[in-house]
């Protein structure tokens, strides 16, 4: 009698075992993304907010990042906070938000804190918070840098919380 299964039979239970494993990684979904390393900033917060406001009505342009091109809000975010700190940032939003820097409430907000958005599950949107529930961002195609109230009704629901960059 030979205990040598048959080809077939190897592929069908190759084919199985890999079913197996693959259902298993859906079921465990992605790894938790590691928080990045955050710069070590010391400007003075008005430093920030004067830089952000020079820059209101600089055209917007997706994947911008200087005012002779234009910015997107991750853009103007890395464009300012290198040009008064020195400081080198994540090109995205996403990524600024996984900085590992201390989270604020929205209640605690301070001028030059980082203020971010989520359409839909991810974070897609940021701005410099400047004070009095005002914030400074490039928004979108055909816009240019502005200045625009959080309470504002898009804005208010699909805020997502604030991060303190500067110490």
């Amino acid at each position: 009698m030979n205990a040598t299964p048959s080809p077939s039979r190897v592929r069908s239970w190759s084919a199985l075992l890999l079913l197996a494993i693959l259902l298993s990684a859906c079921r465990t979904g992605p790894p938790p993304r590691a928080p990045i390393s955050a710069p070590r900033i010391t400007a003075d917060p008005n430093d920030i907010l004067f830089r952000a406001i020079s820059l209101v009505g600089t055209p917007y342009r997706y994947g911008g990042n200087t005012p002779e091109g234009g910015f997107d809000c991750s853009g103007l975010i890395g464009y300012i906070f290198h040009d008064v700190a020195g400081a080198r940032l994540p090109r995205s939003a996403a990524e600024i938000n996984r900085l590992a820097a201390p989270s604020v409430s929205r209640a605690q907000l301070a001028p030059g804190d980082l203020v971010f958005f989520r359409d839909g599950g991810s974070i897609s949107h940021i701005g410099i918070y400047v004070g009095e529930g005002r914030f400074v961002h490039a928004p979108s195609r055909g816009g240019t840098v502005r200045l625009d109230a959080l309470d504002g009704d898009y804005w208010r629901q699909h805020y997502a919380g604030a991060k303190r960059l500067i110490r």
